[in-house]
């Protein structure tokens, strides 16, 4: 693709980047074939190739306008184009980059700002954010349905162990997970304690970042980013062995710090070493399958549907993994049909844009629910609350299959 940048982005980090990454796009159309709001409203400029044009022209100065808003705020940022893409294409950089130009040329109606605000004010601090829905959960049966299925019902998070191991490894508490399903991360930490490793969380440790950096706030996403890095500096240099991200979407955006504060003389080479040090929890525990493989052989006899998240699979590319711990336990999962397809959370999307999120999910929910599982399981906090929202069959984090059966063992 022929680019001809404007002179207010050409000379910038950003437009060197978006100037590279257009310029590898050779308009195959691979990308529409697995885009999932391309396949739910069939226009072109609701597909990556066709977004990408989009972006291209406001870059090389054509005026963005309402409709292009529109446009880029439909894409999920789900990344399945980049799965499928025989050149390379980094889409997800690209549209972060354009959707904040586009963001800077034209304001959104009120409405819209105030909720953008309240999301990227209100989810990234655990002390506005925990109270607030504890108190949703008190009132939960009182709640109107757009808003109850937005507010778990609370859960116990068990018993955190309390045994110190040679083995250190750092773990991400993150923001919402903490008071929406606080067992997750309990969960984890109980597994690796079984393994001889114990989990450490860094109480200035926060968000990740994510959600300010998708809603176009990207100064104060660095932030957060800086934040955790100071957070987990010390441990880092003290040995911990890897950061644990039990949340495959605060995953996939700490593994691309290094990228974001590449240009921070101050930050750019710590941020560096913590993306290499962040794992998955689901490329961590295979080097546990023997252990985990002695005590849980035969002990979970559940069938089992799982949903891999898009962060998972197309952000950090890693396919295969979950299913294959499972499995060497013993459990009996399938994927569904469609399983690269989004779910339809995508962060602050099925607030956002509900009507097609809520497509989405209806769409995954009926192959997840063709397998005629016993439970769904996944590796993320958003598509685990929006998936149970549309379902009575349970829905729960991966890892707290295995902590049960490790417990009834």
């Amino acid at each position: 693709m022929q680019t001809n940048l404007a002179d207010f982005i050409k000379d910038t980090h950003e437009g060197q980047e978006a100037d590279a990454i257009l310029r590898k796009c050779v308009h195959c159309g691979f990308c529409t074939a697995t885009c999932p709001t391309y396949q739910l409203l069939g226009d072109e400029l609701d597909g990556p190739r066709g977004r990408i044009y989009l972006i291209k022209q406001v870059l090389e100065g054509k005026p963005a306008t309402r409709q292009t808003q529109l446009h880029l705020d439909r894409c999920l940022t789900c990344r399945s184009c980049e799965t499928t893409c025989p050149s390379g294409v980094q889409y997800g950089r690209l549209v972060d980059i354009g959707r904040k130009v586009v963001d800077d040329q034209v304001p959104r109606p009120l409405m819209e700002r105030i909720v953008r605000t309240a999301l990227k004010e209100s989810m990234p601090r655990k002390w506005l954010f925990t109270p607030a829905m504890k108190v949703g959960q008190m009132m939960r049966p009182l709640l109107p349905a757009a808003l109850r299925e937005k507010v778990p019902p609370r859960q116990d998070a068990g018993a955190w162990p309390t045994t110190a191991h040679a083995r250190k490894m750092l773990l991400l508490d993150g923001c919402v997970q903490p008071s929406m399903a606080p067992n997750i991360n309990a969960a984890t930490a109980r597994v690796f304690d079984t393994l001889g490793v114990q989990l450490v969380v860094m109480s200035k440790a926060g968000c990740c970042g994510a959600i300010r950096h998708h809603l176009n706030d990207h100064d104060a996403a660095k932030g957060d980013m800086r934040r955790n890095i100071d957070a987990w500096w010390p441990a880092v240099g003290a040995g911990a062995e890897a950061i644990v991200m039990t949340a495959s979407g605060c995953g996939s955006m700490v593994k691309d710090y290094g990228h974001l504060l590449a240009h921070d003389p101050a930050y750019a080479d710590k941020a560096a070493r913590i993306s290499a040090l962040t794992r998955d929890l689901s490329e961590i525990l295979p080097d546990f399958a023997g252990p985990l493989q002695a005590r849980l052989r035969g002990k979970i006899v559940r069938r089992v549907a799982y949903h891999p998240p898009c962060t998972l699979q197309h952000g950090q590319q890693i396919r295969g993994k979950v299913e294959a711990v499972l499995r060497a336990v013993g459990v009996d999962v399938s994927l569904c049909a469609d399983s690269h397809i989004c779910c339809g959370s995508a962060g602050t999307y099925s607030v956002l844009q509900p009507e097609l999120s809520h497509q989405l999910r209806d769409n995954k929910l009926a192959n997840l629910l063709a397998t005629n599982p016993d439970e769904i399981v996944s590796a993320n906090i958003g598509c685990l609350t929006h998936l149970q929202a549309g379902t009575e069959t349970p829905v729960r984090h991966w890892i707290e299959l295995i902590d049960n059966a490790l417990a009834a063992a």
